[in-house]
């Protein structure tokens, strides 16, 4: 061991570059925040692609200080579930050896295959985050399944995002007490209410009608979000408030069909940076999330801490952290959610109370509990 300084290996796909800013930016705030709290940290970040393909990868500025690696490691897409994290293997092996002696426990995300991977040629401690798909869908498919269930009783333990996640793993076989449920934080600098008259304010800068309820949505335009029922639900509560706008913030391959679905005052903000959506949290009057599955999705805690009620499905880990104090919970459908958000509209919750709420999400605590548990099977192995 190095002493009081704990050194820290991070092995996965999900973590971010210059170009995909955003790719597994949990992770890296995890990392930093490690950092800061005496770990020594550096990262081997994987980058599946064919052979043959790929693209020269380089960090954003900020994440130099974890001396990323980026490492490039076949992938055979749809019909490589029996053998990707073989593969995944065999490209880590030689890096890891080079590195052994280097880090004394290492942390993996996304069970499979870069978990699953790293169980295969392991022989240091290492704990591993599910992230939330890797769950929900892939403990579906029998073939994967099998192969998570047989390469992650390796894991000195595991990290659930959420409370649900950590119940499914323990359901399916895994030792419930290595599962590890710890919540993600959030920024507060950026996530907080507005003060008075910013709302005003906001609205004028983003073209948004005063005195009208907003309607917020962020998240990738995939089916596994419901983003038809977004605008189909706002359709249905413009029967009863014709002046309600929507505001949508994302982007996916269903944004052309979601286009020609939608009614009047709706609005597509594309894709924006978290200081960005947090001044629309700001100037909205509820936030939308009426998903297939989610973990505890970042989104929703950070509306509470900007002040922001919410209206989301009754899936995963969302009823861990939203009652009817902080919103609804619904079965989603376009009316169930109209009927949602004509309740929310006018129960006008305190927004104190749910900044309150967002407060006790915060990456001070996320941090603490990693070192913890990092140190604990650290020292465990030494």
């Amino acid at each position: 061991m190095n002493g009081s300084v704990k050194r820290l290996l991070f092995i996965s796909n999900l973590f971010p570059d210059s170009r995909e800013l955003y790719r597994g930016l949990d992770n890296a705030t995890i990392l930093h925040g490690l950092a800061e709290a005496g770990w020594s940290v550096r990262a081997l970040a994987l980058r599946p692609s064919l052979p043959g393909l790929g693209r020269r990868v380089v960090p954003r500025a900020e994440d130099v200080k974890l001396k990323p690696q980026f490492l490039r490691v076949p992938y055979v897409p749809r019909i490589g579930s029996r053998v990707n994290h073989i593969l995944y293997a065999r490209a880590l092996k030689p890096h890891l050896a080079a590195l052994r002696g280097q880090f004394d426990v290492a942390l993996t995300s996304w069970i499979y295959p870069d978990s699953c991977a790293v169980s295969r040629v392991a022989d240091f401690p290492f704990v591993s985050i599910a992230q939330g798909s890797d769950v929900h869908q892939y403990m579906q498919d029998s073939v994967r399944r099998k192969i998570i269930l047989s390469h992650m009783p390796k894991a000195a333990a595991i990290i659930t995002r959420s409370g649900d996640l950590a119940q499914k793993l323990a359901a399916a076989g895994l030792k419930a007490a290595k599962i590890h449920p710890i919540y993600n934080g959030i920024d507060l600098t950026n996530f907080r209410p507005p003060e008075p008259g910013e709302k005003d304010a906001l609205r004028a800068e983003l073209g948004i009608p005063l005195g009208v309820p907003l309607i917020l949505f962020v998240g990738n335009f995939l089916p596994i979000k419901n983003p038809f029922i977004v605008v189909e639900g706002h359709r249905a509560l413009r029967t009863f408030i014709p002046q309600a706008w929507m505001a949508l913030i994302g982007g996916g391959p269903l944004e052309k069909e979601m286009r020609a679905r939608v009614s009047q005052n709706v609005k597509f903000v594309g894709r924006q940076t978290a200081t960005e959506v947090a001044r629309w949290m700001r100037a909205a009057d509820c936030l939308v999330l009426p998903s297939v599955n989610e973990g505890v999705p970042n989104v929703i805690l950070e509306a509470f801490a900007s002040g922001l009620p919410v209206v989301a499905s009754r899936v995963g880990g969302i009823p861990e952290v939203l009652s009817e104090k902080y919103g609804r919970l619904i079965e989603p459908s376009p009316t169930a959610l109209a009927d949602a958000l004509m309740e929310v509209l006018s129960a006008k919750l305190d927004p104190s109370i749910l900044a309150a709420h967002g407060r006790t999400f915060t990456w001070e605590k996320t941090t603490a509990r990693y070192s913890e548990l990092l140190r604990a099977v650290s020292a465990g192995a030494s």
